[in-house]
């Protein structure tokens, strides 16, 4: 592969179509993306696999989404890896990068750095939240961790919540390519069999805990056609799921070359944050002048950090909450804005 067609994949989403089998999917690849929601923090090995592997699914479940939509994908859980959470932004006009960021909040007093990363969430919930803008109820879908991995979540979403048999397939990890530093990337490829007029399940709920499987609603050829599509999946080598050496619609011809595999145009995807100053100065709108005292730093300050982007705003007390003078607003943001802030 040439330079110029690994930049053109680096950080892109390519949907397609398997003709043959009525089968949709994405193939992702993150690069500088990836690396740069990794290095906002120094998260421990664990951590860093579970935001990994997070922002890899919500780049593929992401990319369907209309202009200016949101889609938030959630993990919660009891243990010490209590939080992941991803935010995909669709474009705002046609051909337009989306935007992605993501952080995680865990307990590292609790945090077992040998074990496997999704057993350090414990019991919990795996969510995904779609905005579709002002004036718009969002739509949420939640179910029950399963599954022993978050693509394995994933599935069992899509399966219990939208009747869609879906698959994931994921890689990703540090690598250093020549020339170049070492730097995390990612791959993946989802596989979803196209939605029915009205789709049902064929017999009993086989996933763990009782909740539906992908299998659990296809039957006769469709279901042929569904295991074939994962047993050429589940031939993929791994740097032909990160690349850069395999482009993406050489890796679906190798794959999928029997089921006349139709690409479309693929989606850019940036780092993006849309925390500001503003949004911090809103969400302290609610607070009196003692509330906002008792968060006033020893310095004077009121400071807010954001931990998607690691900005950190310093603000004048006297300038935020409902009872703030608004001839004395004003303050300063540094390393980026952040509205998904700590108020210090």
């Amino acid at each position: 592969m040439t330079l110029s067609a690994q930049i053109a994949w680096d950080d892109t989403v390519l949907p397609f179509q398997l003709d043959r089998s009525d089968i949709r999917g994405r193939v992702a690849r993150l690069d500088g993306v990836l690396e740069r929601i990794l290095s906002q923090h120094a998260y421990p090995a664990p951590i860093e696999t579970l935001v990994a592997e997070a922002a890899l699914l919500t780049a593929m479940i992401g990319q369907t989404l209309k202009l200016r939509w949101r889609l938030s994908l959630q993990i919660r859980g009891d243990g010490p890896a209590r939080l992941i959470a991803t935010d995909y932004f669709g474009p705002t006009e046609e051909g337009a990068p989306a935007r992605m960021r993501a952080y995680a909040g865990f307990d590292a007093d609790r945090l077992d750095t040998g074990a496997d990363p999704f057993s350090q969430i414990g019991k919990g919930y795996f969510a995904i939240i779609i905005d579709q803008g002002r004036d718009m109820q969002p739509y949420q879908g939640i179910t029950p961790l399963a599954g022993g991995s978050l693509s394995a979540c994933a599935e069992t979403y899509f399966a219990q919540s939208e009747q869609l048999p879906t698959r994931f397939a994921t890689r990703f990890g540090p690598e250093r390519l020549p020339g170049e530093q070492v730097k995390w990337r990612g791959g993946g490829v989802m596989l979803q069999h196209l939605p029915k007029a009205s789709p049902h399940v064929q017999g009993e709920a086989t996933g763990e805990g009782g909740l539906l499987a992908p299998d659990d609603m296809l039957g006769g050829d469709e279901a042929d056609n569904w295991n074939r599509a994962n047993l050429l999946l589940d031939t993929v080598e791994p740097d032909e799921m990160v690349g850069p050496s395999v482009q993406p619609t050489d890796l679906l011809l190798r794959l999928f070359h029997e089921e006349a595999p139709r690409v479309y145009d693929a989606q850019p995807l940036v780092f993006g944050c849309t925390c500001s100053e503003d949004k911090v100065r809103q969400s302290l709108s609610i607070y009196s002048a003692k509330d906002i005292a008792s968060m006033t730093t020893d310095d004077g300050t009121v400071t807010a950090d954001c931990q998607f982007c690691g900005a950190h705003y310093v603000l004048d007390p006297a300038s935020v909450g409902f009872e703030a003078a608004p001839e004395e607003e004003g303050g300063v943001a540094q390393n980026g804005g952040g509205d998904d802030g700590q108020r210090g």
